[in-house]
C-alpha cells in the first residue's frame, strides 16, 4: 500500500507538467457533419403494416446537442404511434478508426440499436442489424436532406440484404 502511495506522489509531480503540455484532441471536419442534427426536432411518419406492427402514424419530439468536448451528439427523444409511447436516448459520433459514422440508441421498451452511418452529398444512411423472433434482420434508415431545418426520412428491413420492405416514412422539421 505504501508503493502505490509512493508511485502516486511521483506521477503527480512527474506526470502531471506533461500532461498540462499535451494537446486535447479536437473533433476532425467528418464530425462537424453531426451539426445538423442539433436542435430540436419534429419526426412525423407513417408506419407501414408488418409482421411486426399494425399501419399508423407516428410523431417523435427530439432534442439534440453536443456533448462537452464536441466529439458526440446527444439526443432526448419522446415518442408515441400505433404501438404505443416511449423515451429514448441517442448518441451520434464519427469512428476515426473506420471511417464510418455511429448512431447508438436506447429506448424505454428495452430496445437497442447500434447502426453505422455514410453521408453521401444531401443524403445520410444508417444501417445495422436487428434480432426479432429469433432472426437477425438488416435495417437501413435513409435521410434526404431538402434544407437545413429539414429532411425526409424512410426505414426499410430485409431478411437477405438484397430485397428491402419499406416499413416506414416521413419528414423531420427542426424547430426555430
Amino acid at each position: 500500500m505504501k508503493h502505490i502511495g509512493m508511485i502516486l506522489a511521483a506521477w503527480l509531480v512527474l506526470g502531471a507538467p506533461a500532461l498540462a503540455q499535451m494537446e486535447m484532441p479536437k473533433p476532425g471536419p467528418e464530425v462537424k457533419k453531426l451539426d445538423m442534427f442539433v436542435g430540436s426536432w419534429t419526426l412525423d411518419g407513417d408506419m407501414k403494416a408488418t409482421s411486426m406492427g399494425p399501419a399508423g402514424k407516428m410523431t417523435e419530439n427530439e432534442k439534440c446537442e453536443w456533448m462537452d468536448g464536441g466529439f458526440f451528439v446527444v439526443c432526448h427523444a419522446d415518442f408515441k404511434g400505433s404501438m404505443g409511447s416511449g423515451s429514448g436516448i441517442t448518441v451520434m459520433g464519427y469512428s476515426t478508426e473506420d471511417k464510418i459514422y455511429t448512431y447508438r440508441e436506447f429506448n424505454s421498451w428495452g430496445e437497442f440499436t447500434d447502426s453505422k452511418g455514410a453521408v453521401d452529398g444531401d443524403t445520410w444512411t444508417w444501417t445495422n442489424d436487428e434480432k426479432m423472433g429469433g432472426m437477425t434482420m438488416k435495417g437501413r434508415f435513409i435521410m434526404k436532406v431538402t434544407s437545413a431545418t429539414s429532411y425526409s426520412f424512410s426505414y426499410e428491413m430485409s431478411e437477405d440484404g438484397a430485397k428491402w420492405t419499406n416499413v416506414m416514412e416521413g419528414k423531420a422539421t427542426k424547430g426555430k
